[in-house]
């Protein structure tokens, strides 16, 4: 096969696809079935109360967990049948802080770079370039201990992209953070989008997070109850407000689905 059609049918694959996946822990079924995809240089958004699965199906993604049901393919690679090569593609920033807070912010880029199996020749390189895309390279040799919770943040989105991966997962990634915090890391990776080419899956269960031009999924007890687009919300809905929609499709009251 020609090399221009086999790159013409790599750029047409999804980052993310997710088929019919479900998984329990004992009798509980915490995810049911779920599908889901994430097209290249979008935006998507995993919308779901707390307890509702986003963070497990992450963990299945991501190979904490394996799935044995369904299929996860990332670039249309199963993450089963061939993980490592999979999971190269793929940057992740987990609800929980993962920075050791007692190296500089470049040793943390560094020990990422190092498990990433990247020449330490190059590793500097990558590491400048990457904090600099999130404004913090001119605190490259200070300690991740004196940084802000929203500094820390953009940290670990310059690790998770120290490998050019062409998936980004954020699971809460904006939990606890003030409302300007809030603002330049949603900016930060909608840039990353456009200019990169990004394939993100943000998940949230904060309804404020959504732009209007976003794909949206919603997890509910373990179950998608919708995926598109915010016109297709609404129009399922009859809501023209997305936390109305999400509430009227959920059933959950305002104080419950905040």
């Amino acid at each position: 096969m020609d090399a221009s059609v086999i790159i013409k049918q790599k750029a047409k694959l999804a980052a993310l696809d997710v088929e019919g996946v479900s998984h329990a822990f004992g009798p509980t079924k915490v995810l049911d079935n779920v599908s889901l995809s994430v097209p290249r240089g979008s935006f998507t958004v995993l919308l779901g109360p707390n307890g509702a699965g986003k963070s497990t199906l992450f963990a299945l993604i991501t190979r904490l967990y394996d799935n044995i049901s369904g299929q996860i393919k990332l670039l249309g690679m199963d993450v089963r049948r061939n993980p490592s090569l999979a999971l190269s593609r793929l940057g992740v920033v987990f609800q929980s802080r993962t920075l050791d807070l007692d190296l500089s912010l470049s040793q943390n880029l560094a020990y990422h770079a190092s498990l990433q199996g990247i020449p330490h020749s190059k590793s500097k390189v990558l590491a400048e370039a990457a904090l600099k895309r999130v404004g913090m390279e001119n605190r490259s040799s200070e300690k991740v201990r004196n940084l802000s919770g929203g500094q820390s943040r953009r940290v670990e989105i310059a690790r998770s992209m120290m490998h050019q991966p062409n998936l980004l997962l954020l699971d809460e990634p904006t939990a606890g953070l003030d409302v300007a915090a809030r603002e330049s890391v949603i900016s930060i990776v909608r840039n990353l989008v456009k200019e990169e080419n990004l394939g993100v899956l943000w998940a949230t269960h904060l309804i404020d997070e959504i732009d209007p031009t976003d794909n949206i999924v919603v997890l509910h007890k373990g179950k998608v109850l919708f995926k598109g687009t915010v016109p297709e919300l609404f129009s399922m809905t009859g809501k023209t407000d997305i936390g109305d929609a999400f509430r009227s499709m959920t059933g959950l009251s305002q104080l419950e689905a905040e």
